[in-house]
């Protein structure tokens, strides 16, 4: 679907420069001089590249339409994660890599996002939150609690979190797996 460059909004995934890019920021610019253009700041889907880039309202970019699917976490095999589609139970596999760090949180079972264009996945939205038990923590240094310091903990998965001097060990707490963050203990 063709827009104008002035209608990017962030948010928006277009084809530019024979590749895919998210926009990540946008501000319209009226100069004194000459018309009025939108400066983007684009983020390369493939590769995690940025780039600033122009558009007159006179240009025109193609908008791409993410497919969005719902897909179950089946399994860890080496360094590839097996994923089914939940409406069609086809398989993928992906990299580790691919994740990144987050891939730690994956739990059996767990619903995740995947975005595709033209049936190559793109990326892959966990939930927010995760509820994971502390397996180690520092003890609680008397007199330490006045000031609001965290303390480092390790959670079953391996992942180290700060976490307030409260927490301790065999307690279930809650992750945001965007920040790597502690958020709060689990009910």
């Amino acid at each position: 679907m063709k827009i104008n460059g002035n209608e990017i909004k962030p948010g928006y995934v277009i084809e530019h420069k024979g590749s895919l890019w998210a926009a990540v920021k946008m501000h319209s610019v009226k100069p004194g001089k000459g018309g009025a253009f939108a400066q983007v700041e684009l983020k390369n889907l493939m590769d995690g590249s940025k780039l600033n880039e122009r558009f007159r309202s006179s240009q025109s970019v193609e908008r791409v339409r993410l497919e969005q699917a719902e897909h179950q976490f089946l399994y860890a095999e080496g360094d590839m994660l097996v994923f089914m589609n939940n409406e069609t139970y086809d398989q993928i596999e992906l990299s580790k890599d691919f994740i990144g760090e987050r891939a730690a949180f994956l739990q059996d079972g767990m619903t995740v996002q995947l975005e595709s264009h033209e049936g190559r996945p793109i990326s892959v939205s966990l939930p927010d939150h995760v509820v994971l038990e502390v397996v180690e923590t520092e003890p609680v240094v008397k007199g330490q609690t006045a000031a609001s310091s965290n303390k480092p903990a390790i959670v079953e998965n391996g992942v180290r979190v700060m976490v307030p001097p409260f927490v301790s060990p065999g307690e279930r707490i809650v992750i945001d797996t965007n920040e790597l963050a502690y958020v709060k203990r689990a009910e």
